[in-house]
């Protein structure tokens, strides 16, 4: 099976509801892309949940390791890791109460696509939610 994109529009419905973003991968790093996208969705008035076990907060968010360590609910799981990082997150992501798994422009694996889609999960690859965000929803 290979992998497909959601609709523009239930991608902007997406984006429009969500409220909290865990982002796996989230560098305390400016530097980084992770960081620089994360920052403005949180300027967007997104609450962007920290996903590493290197860091103890970015942005002014408590990290955790892992997505099954978050204490609330998550709206999007946003990863920036390496494609074969994804089977791993992804079976995480499916014992969490979050069902939207975006995986940041570059980054497809279709076994981690696979595993999601038979598990009811909307599943975006090689997409940048930051210029989602502004194409679909902006200001």
């Amino acid at each position: 099976m290979s992998w497909e994109n959601p609709s523009r529009e239930t991608i902007k419905e997406i984006l429009e509801t969500a409220k909290t973003i865990a982002v796996v991968g989230l560098s305390d790093n400016p530097g980084r892309t992770s960081y620089q996208i994360s920052k403005i969705m949180q300027e967007e008035g997104y609450r962007v949940i920290p996903v590493n076990p290197t860091v103890d907060e970015v942005l002014g968010e408590k990290a955790y390791s892992s997505l099954t360590d978050i204490p609330e609910k998550v709206d999007i799981i946003n990863v920036f890791r390496r494609p074969e990082f994804l089977p791993g997150i992804a079976k995480e992501a499916a014992n969490i109460d979050c069902r939207v798994f975006w995986a940041q422009q570059g980054i497809v694996n279709e076994e981690a696509y696979d595993y999601l889609t038979e598990r009811d999960f909307t599943v975006i690859m090689d997409m940048c939610i930051k210029v989602l965000h502004a194409v679909l929803v902006g200001k």
